[in-house]
């Protein structure tokens, strides 16, 4: 039977990774007397992890998370007020974002907030979640730009392909009708069906800050919490701690 080269077969099934590996995992198999189903478990074993990486790597570019901020380095025992294993749990069981659940961080600048959500992003991608990152001032100046040139309803159906969104540092929204109107939309929008992660410099009791009127606040509050899981964090800034070091060691 004349067949082509397995290489060429591999590569017409778009096999690549186990055309660039197979005579490598061939020569394993030999010296250490794999059988044909080992040899075949192995090699689609290995095309299957090079595609998870690569997968991996195109939703984190497209996340656009914050670089370096992953839970293995966040430092728990600087927050003593914060569950390390709920946080962890949230991380490793994500039954939540199937459910169109939400997370809301809480704490004052510096304490690690952005970190944490972006930690929970990443692990949400790991577990092959679309996620994507926002400082909420730029979202909501996206968002009303859309609305200015109507095609809002179009944007908030494009950012639906996203299980996850991270809403970063919604306290810096400014309180204008402008803004807030598209801010609640997103949110309503979500409301029991898609995942929110937002940080807030400000407790619910100060969201009137945010929203231009008392009705919109108590909406926007109302469909967050219906489904969510709240995280406070209650500890010195690490910025803070940073500068304090630093005098101290000159």
């Amino acid at each position: 039977m004349n067949l082509p080269s397995l290489e060429v077969l591999l590569k017409s099934l778009r096999l690549p990774h186990m055309a660039a590996r197979w005579e490598q995992l061939e020569q394993q198999a030999q010296q250490e007397g794999w059988s044909y189903g080992q040899y075949l478990k192995v090699v689609c074993a290995y095309e299957h992890a090079q595609r998870d990486n690569r997968r991996l790597a195109r939703y984190l570019k497209e996340a656009h998370l914050p670089s370096g901020k992953s839970l293995t380095g966040f430092d728990f025992a600087a927050c003593p007020t914060l569950e390390r294993q709920r946080v962890m749990q949230l991380a490793s069981n994500l039954d939540w974002i199937r459910r169109g659940e939400n997370i809301l961080l809480f704490g004052p600048s510096g304490v690690g907030k952005t970190h944490l959500a972006t930690g929970l992003g990443i692990a949400a991608l790991e577990r092959g979640h679309l996620v994507r990152y926002w400082s909420a001032t730029a979202l909501v100046q996206y968002l009303q730009q859309a609305k200015e040139q109507l095609t809002l309803q179009r944007q908030l159906q494009r950012l639906d392909r996203y299980g996850l969104l991270v809403l970063d540092d919604i306290s810096y929204v400014k309180r204008t009708e402008a803004e807030t109107s598209v801010l609640f939309e997103l949110i309503a929008h979500r409301y029991e069906r898609l995942s929110l992660v937002i940080t807030s410099n400000h407790s619910f009791s100060d969201w009137g800050e945010i929203f231009t009127d008392t009705t919109m606040t108590v909406a926007a509050i109302d469909r967050l919490v219906h489904h969510a899981h709240i995280l406070e964090i209650q500890a010195e800034s690490y910025r803070r701690k940073s500068a304090h070091s630093g005098q101290g060691s000159n």
